[in-house]
């Protein structure tokens, strides 16, 4: 029989990636929630009225649901640059959008 002595344990070093990670799931967050009010506000000015609003809140739902099942997480530490930039470019289509139904 041998005897294994136990080994102190080591405190969990955090990454030394930098701001990176931290910068793109902030704007990962903004960005979600900025295009589900987006969303709310495409679907007032297609239906105009407030059921129209309730649909852009459920396709925001929908939206975040799909991003987390692509991602693992809603707001995951590692996050391709690749993945925010189509976010913003999805955002800027849909304020697009909106101001084309506005005027």
């Amino acid at each position: 029989m041998t005897l294994n002595p136990m080994q102190p344990a080591q405190p969990a070093k955090p990454a030394t990636a930098g701001a990176g990670p931290d910068i793109k799931t902030f704007a990962t967050a903004v960005l979600l929630t900025f295009g589900t009010g987006v969303l709310m506000m495409d679907g007032w000015a297609l239906l105009d009225s407030g059921f129209g609003a309730f649909l852009g809140l459920v396709a925001g739902g929908f939206g975040i649901f799909w991003w987390k099942s692509i991602h693992g997480k809603v707001f995951p530490r590692e996050l391709s640059t690749k993945a925010v930039v189509i976010l913003t470019v999805i955002n800027v289509v849909l304020v697009l959008l909106l101001l084309l139904q506005v005027s």
